[in-house]
């Protein structure tokens, strides 16, 4: 067994999952030899310790960009077509059609959009990209690299990035098998699926029949259903902090039960701030009458903007801010990377926290791992950031139909709710708790603490037989 193992890193986002957790570690005594293969800023060798390779020449072709996002928008409109189902329209941004080049590249979208709608349209539009990402000098790196090295496999942590097509390629034309990881639970409706690999490795049997729904010429022999390492650290006693060391450190009253709200991002949540502000509310008139109760608020790790600040100040007395341990390194949100410390932080504020509040997060399922129930909000406020947008919307996203029934999460229909939600999950969680168990059931192979375990086995089977059975 030819046992290097190239992690392609394209992006931050693999770090939490690949870097951050027992991954590595429980690769090497496996027996493989791992190295990062990083066109990312992020200095895994200084940080981390782990072997390296970096992908310097980072530039994609200058139309990747807007192909690709014609290719989304051909398959989502496929999809509409073929399922009978409007859903898949809400997952296109609107472009932005100010400033001349704006301009041109939207329209540019709209016309092969327009004109290339169809089954072959959209192979056409495949192949023009992987044409164009062959002409970069990224990709002649990435091949004489590969050509010195040779690795085994390469794997992808994420299936995303346009920036992982160049490597991706070079792999192929020079016969080294290559896999992606399917990084989220919503990714595939989306989508997002910029890459074709030899492999695919996903979260579930869920995931698995949606990976096949929306690509059906991936063979089941390709598929390997492992779960995801995201999960894993909540089952590690060596993160989790002693009650007193947890407090102390965040300012945190031992006096007091907390509940999490956790943020989004400003596109999943324009509102958020409202929803952070009723909640902070409820939680101090449960006070009034007789509760003793904090809001920990952990914000989206790559929302870095002011927009809580002033509900955060307003209500100090009740709002705790931990902010996720995340840097950003460049100017857009994938190059905004978590570090190291940032994973036991999570695990930590979950398992000291009495619920999660949140809209429509995989929070959720972070809770889930303790024991812990989630609120979903499901109401649109008055006099909304964007009146195009609601929660009607987000809660008729294809990844909500894997819950198995309504009752994983408590659902807060109005903000007068809030208090009566926190209430019941203070009280006897147990049956929303166990509901929530079963959906993450569905969403993640369990046990969710051998993820890594499943993927190293499976990535060892892939290096001793890459031919299709």
């Amino acid at each position: 067994m030819h046992n290097k193992i190239y992690l392609l890193l394209p992006d931050g986002i693999g770090l939490r999952n690949f870097a951050f957790t027992r991954f590595p570690e429980i690769g090497k005594q496996m027996g493989f030899d791992t190295v990062f293969w990083n066109q990312t800023d992020f200095p895994v060798l200084d940080e981390l310790g782990f072997e390296e390779l970096k992908i310097t020449a980072a530039k994609l072709h200058p139309l990747t960009t807007v192909y690709s996002r014609a290719r989304k928008r051909i398959e989502l409109r496929l999809w509409e077509r073929e399922f009978k189902d409007k859903v898949y329209q809400s997952y296109n941004f609107p472009q932005s059609y100010k400033g001349l080049k704006n301009l041109a590249k939207s329209l540019f979208v709209d016309y092969l959009t327009a004109s290339k709608t169809s089954p072959k349209g959209l192979k056409n539009i495949i192949e023009r990209i992987k044409k164009q990402e062959r002409s970069t000098s990224k990709y002649a790196l990435c091949k004489q690299q590969l050509e010195t090295h040779r690795p085994a496999l390469i794997f992808c942590t994420n299936q995303r990035p346009t920036q992982a097509i160049a490597p991706i390629l070079a792999a192929q034309d020079l016969g080294i098998p290559t896999a992606t990881f399917i990084f989220s639970w919503d990714n595939l409706p989306k989508a997002t699926m910029v890459l074709e690999t030899d492999y695919y490795f996903v979260w579930s049997d869920y995931m698995k029949d949606e990976l096949q729904r929306y690509y059906p010429h991936i063979p089941d022999t390709r598929i390997f259903v492992t779960g995801t390492p995201q999960f894993e650290p909540h089952f590690d006693p060596r993160l989790i902090a002693p009650k007193a060391d947890f407090f102390k450190n965040h300012g945190l009253d031992t006096a007091k039960k907390y509940i999490c709200f956790s943020g989004d991002d400003v596109t999943t949540s324009p509102d958020d701030p409202q929803y952070l502000e009723d909640t902070a509310k409820a939680v101090r008139q449960l006070n009034e009458s007789g509760h003793n109760l904090g809001l920990i608020f952990r914000r989206c790790p790559v929302d870095f903007s002011g927009r809580y600040d002033a509900v955060v100040e307003q209500y100090k007395a009740v709002i705790k801010p931990i902010e996720p341990v995340w840097k950003p390194l460049g100017g857009s949100w994938n190059q905004v990377f978590p570090a190291r410390e940032d994973i036991s932080l999570l695990a930590n504020t979950a398992f000291h926290s009495e619920m999660a509040i949140n809209l429509g997060s995989s929070m959720a399922f972070d809770f889930a791992c303790h024991g812990k129930p989630c609120a979903f909000i499901d109401y649109d406020i008055k006099n909304k950031k964007d009146e195009k947008w609601s929660v009607d919307t987000i809660y008729k996203y294809v990844h909500f139909r894997s819950m198995p029934s309504g009752k994983a999460v408590l659902w807060i229909k109005h903000p007068e709710e809030i208090g009566a939600a926190i209430s019941q999950a203070l009280g006897q969680p147990v049956p929303v708790v166990n509901e929530a168990e079963n959906w993450f059931k569905v969403v993640n192979l369990h046990p969710p603490e051998k993820s890594s375990e499943r993927i190293w086995e499976a990535i060892k089977k892939t290096t001793i037989c890459t031919s299709d059975s």
